[in-house]
């Protein structure tokens, strides 16, 4: 079985431990790494394209913004996936994120169900594509 390798960008060590947590066992996708800063979050995916599947970043870090980290990441392969975690999942929050390349963003305080759904749905797909070969 696949697996969906994931890097968490996001600056509150709490949330962070507790979606790597949650997103192992529930949706399981592996975390593989995590950024709290633009700089690092920016430098590691953009430096490690192979090593990736999907990025969740948030957009108000401890230093910078996940704009930027959405920015670094233009250049990805199309099979990998950022998405965009946040408070403030405004609807010209979530336009600026999708004109950045983010494939999905969701409200940290309402919408944590279908980030997960949205990881089964990654999984299976991964799955599928690597069975159909």
């Amino acid at each position: 079985m696949t697996t969906v390798r994931t890097f968490i960008v996001e600056d509150n060590p709490t949330i962070r431990r507790n979606l790597a947590g949650t997103l192992r066992e529930v949706a399981r996708v592996e975390p593989i790494g995590e950024a709290e800063t633009e700089a690092e979050g920016s430098r590691w995916l953009s430096g490690n394209l192979s090593q990736w599947d999907l990025a969740i970043v948030d957009l108000f870090l401890k230093d910078g913004t996940g704009f930027r980290v959405l920015e670094a990441c233009r250049n990805r392969s199309p099979w990998q996936k950022i998405v965009v975690l946040s408070n403030y999942a405004t609807p010209d929050m979530r336009r600026k994120c999708a004109h950045l390349g983010a494939d999905a963003v969701f409200d940290k305080a309402t919408e944590i169900d279908d980030l997960i759904d949205y990881c089964l749905r990654r999984r299976q797909a991964q799955f599928s594509s690597t069975t159909a070969h």
